[in-house]
């Protein structure tokens, strides 16, 4: 594509990335997941929720709205915002995993869930691992190093933006990154687990919401 002929606002129909087979199944478990939300938080609306309810009340739909957010920069080519934000929508999937897993950290995340009290990314990432496994079997630091880089700017996040200029030379992107398909796919192929993650978060702390969307009889009102 020509720079003459790059459109300012890509759609659906016209998008860099449009048939990638990753982005596919991104969008197909973004639609699952708008879909399940949009049939449980209504149902908690008039409802007496605990704690961890409120908390996921919170977290969730900022979850959903960050990866909307993914996605609309996946489609406009600004991949390296992109996976700026992957972190975002990481982080909350791992409060909602670890407050589940350790349901009497809530108090943490009621009294601000400030930095000096609450738990790193890579230590949720080490306490989620031994609940489920007995102990960390990949360390939550070296887990979250890219996304860290990502975030605050080290050396090796260069690679993340830098874009082919003719035949031989590369730079580096200040914005829509539209020739490389491999970064849109590593994007699509983390964000999906986390996605998915979400959705199950959702069952968890909201399992009566669940029945009656499975069409079962709800265990409270």
């Amino acid at each position: 594509m020509e720079t003459r002929d790059i459109p300012i606002i890509f759609t659906p129909d016209n998008e860099p990335y449009l048939g990638r087979e990753l982005l596919f199944h991104f969008d197909q478990i973004i639609c699952s997941a708008m879909e399940q939300n949009s049939i449980i938080a209504p149902r908690t609306h008039n409802c007496v929720l605990s704690d961890h309810q409120r908390m996921a009340c919170i977290i969730i739909p900022q979850a959903l709205s960050i990866t909307l957010s993914i996605r609309e920069l996946i489609r406009q080519g600004y991949l390296f915002g992109a996976h700026v934000l992957l972190r975002a929508l990481v982080e909350r999937a791992a409060i909602l995993l670890y407050l589940n897993l350790y349901p009497e950290a809530i108090n943490i995340w009621n009294r601000g869930w400030q930095y000096n009290e609450a738990p790193s990314l890579a230590k949720m990432f080490d306490a989620i691992q031994s609940k489920w496994q007995g102990g960390p079997t990949v360390r939550g630091s070296d887990l979250t190093a890219t996304m860290n880089s990502l975030l605050h700017a080290k050396p090796d996040s260069a690679p993340w933006n830098l874009i082919p200029i003719g035949a031989q030379c590369f730079g580096y992107a200040p914005s829509k990154i539209l020739k490389r398909p491999d970064l849109c796919d590593d994007l699509c192929a983390n964000a999906i687990p986390w996605l998915a993650v979400i959705q199950g978060m959702m069952v968890a702390y909201f399992p009566e919401k669940a029945k009656a969307e499975q069409g079962a009889p709800p265990d409270a009102a």
